[in-house]
């Protein structure tokens, strides 16, 4: 996700929800591929959760757009046994919250949304430094710098290919077995 800074601050910000909202049981932020970024989450499968809230995302998007409602902002799903809220963390992430029965619906908005909007604030910050810190993108046809320019026509040489080597040919002239004239 991000560096060191960055995910500590958005762990500590799912350990803030989790203290300060009541029977909130569990938060995780992931990525709108799929992948868990940080979670604050006992006793869940996080990646099934993960690929879950992405795919509810991608469902979400496209209703909000089908009926012209805007972008993705949240989603709120109701069990028998609490609900689980989804919310918006930046263009690239979604905050997932569990909550149980009897859970303020309310307040778990409320905090979900502020939390949505922070954490996804984290998680561009560090995007845009690492954007800032990553080395130039390579033009097609150009070569990076550790490499010497090779002759145009001519393929970079291979590095060794793993594996066993070759039996080597024998030499008809130190071979016994060899036939000789």
């Amino acid at each position: 996700m991000a560096p060191e800074a960055e995910a500590e601050d958005v762990l500590a910000e799912l350990r803030r929800l989790r203290a300060g909202v009541p029977l909130l049981s569990g938060a995780l932020v992931a990525g709108i591929d799929g992948l868990v970024l940080a979670h604050d989450t006992p006793d869940v499968a996080l990646e099934r959760v993960a690929a879950l809230t992405a795919a509810a995302l991608g469902v979400a998007t496209r209703m909000t757009e089908a009926t012209g409602r805007g972008g993705f902002g949240e989603l709120l799903v109701r069990g028998e046994s609490g609900c689980i809220a989804s919310y918006a963390a930046g263009p690239s992430a979604v905050l997932t919250l569990l909550a149980e029965e009897g859970a303020d619906v309310a307040a778990l908005h409320l905090e979900g949304r502020r939390a949505g909007d922070r954490i996804g604030e984290l998680i561009d910050a560090a995007r845009r430094r690492a954007a800032r810190t990553a080395p130039p993108a390579l033009v097609p046809g150009q070569q990076p710098r550790s490499q010497p320019p090779q002759p145009s026509g001519q393929q970079p040489p291979r590095p060794p290919q793993s594996g066993p080597l070759p039996d080597p040919l024998p030499d008809p002239q130190s071979d016994p077995l060899s036939p000789r004239p």
